[in-house]
């Protein structure tokens, strides 16, 4: 059996030491992340997954607006400051990617074929999922690093007047992407046998 996609998804890893030591440029970067959002699966082919891409200042902005908004709510100063050193470690990152599903699309899906209605934004999550997935295994194949976060709803008003985001787009997660300054632990696994069933 052919196993390079397995191989790559295994190289796959949350790393959460990044840096800015890239050979890659911003366009360069765009131009995958974006090429590999087109080319994953979308229910009906209705592509509701959306992405805003930030570099330089943009991304530092973002983790700022991160920084402010959890100042209110954690419970301590000390908690603060904990919290802070982590937000600090995104934004030393190259850049983030913001994943958005337009909710315009779902709607009108859910319109136009009534007998699926219930199901169309579980759908767009599940096309959420394929397009991280696919983009932070892209990244990995490049040997850059990544991490997923997801500090929406608490931010999406702040970073929607930053950036100028459409009114019918839904924030879904954060990806921050960068050097890889460290490598990730160990994976650990739970028993196959309380994962999967195989019938024969």
């Amino acid at each position: 059996m052919k196993e390079q996609l397995l191989d790559l998804a295994k190289n796959r890893r949350s790393i959460y030491a990044l840096g800015r030591n890239l050979t890659q440029t911003p366009d360069e970067l765009a131009d995958l992340i974006t090429k590999t959002i087109k080319w994953v699966p979308t229910s009906f082919n209705n592509q509701t997954t959306r992405a805003v891409i930030l570099f330089g200042e943009n991304h530092e902005q973002l983790w700022d607006i991160v920084a402010k908004r959890l100042k209110s709510e954690v419970p301590s100063e000390e908690a603060y400051q904990k919290t802070l050193q982590k937000i600090n470690a995104f934004k030393a990152a190259f850049g983030t990617v913001l994943y958005y599903t337009d909710m315009s699309v779902v709607h009108q899906f859910e319109n136009d074929f009534a007998l699926y209605a219930d199901n169309f934004y579980d759908w767009s999550e599940q096309g959420q999922g394929n397009a991280q997935f696919a983009v932070w295994t892209a990244l990995a194949e490049n040997g850059i690093g990544a991490n997923l976060q997801h500090y929406n709803p608490l931010i999406d008003d702040e970073v929607k007047a930053a950036f100028n985001i459409p009114d019918d787009w839904k924030l879904r997660a954060q990806m921050d992407f960068g050097s890889i300054e460290a490598p990730a632990g160990d994976k650990e696994f739970m028993a196959d046998s309380d994962r999967f069933k195989i019938l024969k």
